[in-house]
């Protein structure tokens, strides 16, 4: 397991302006195409999305009043705080976020390749074995694994697949913990 505290990675500004990506892995490192990739995203303004053929997203809200998202032929739908919502990367969308800048969690997967699943965890998480993960850390305190350093809010942990992550739990250490666990698991047949 790889940790990460998101106020430590470098944040890229977008091509629009619009807001910036920090990237908490993109797998397999080094590849020019993604199998799977997880970032935090701060939507500082109305505009465009970069599309992503053949890729699904995930979008989770970590902070802000919720952020819109519309495209063309109807899709019309609002992100809110960790409610996650999957669309496909294809999409021509527009975010609007509701009330000011918001900041969220996003997963792009490989359609066909991979599926992902978000969700709010306030007990300990197993990784499945050959799945890829990410967990990240919403409030209180929590441990990977016999890691002796406990991780806060806006820290966590990710692993690709294959990796053999299963058996190392994640423990939230107080009664206030509570995490988002995204589980990858290799598609069908992939």
């Amino acid at each position: 397991m790889r940790r990460f505290d998101v106020e430590t990675l470098v944040a890229g500004r977008w091509r629009n302006g619009g807001g910036v990506t920090r990237e908490l892995v993109s797998w397999p490192a080094g590849a020019a195409d993604f199998a799977w990739r997880a970032s935090v995203a701060d939507i500082e303004e109305d505009g465009p999305f970069s599309a992503f053929p053949g890729v699904d997203r995930t979008f989770t809200l970590l902070a802000g009043e919720g952020v819109r998202l519309t495209a063309p032929g109807g899709f019309d739908r609002t992100a809110r705080p960790e409610e996650p919502l999957g669309f496909p990367g294809e999409l021509e969308l527009t975010a609007r976020p509701a009330g000011g800048a918001c900041r969220v969690l996003n997963l792009m997967v490989r359609r066909g390749r991979w599926t992902v699943r978000v969700e709010r965890v306030t007990g300990a998480v197993a990784p499945p074995a050959g799945h890829a993960g990410v967990l990240l850390v919403r409030g209180g305190r929590w441990r990977a694994g016999g890691e002796e350093r406990p991780m806060g809010a806006g820290q966590g942990v990710w692993w690709g697949g294959g990796e053999g992550a299963g058996g190392e739990e994640l423990v939230p250490l107080a009664s206030d913990a509570v995490a988002l666990w995204a589980d990858l698991a290799p598609a069908t047949g992939y």
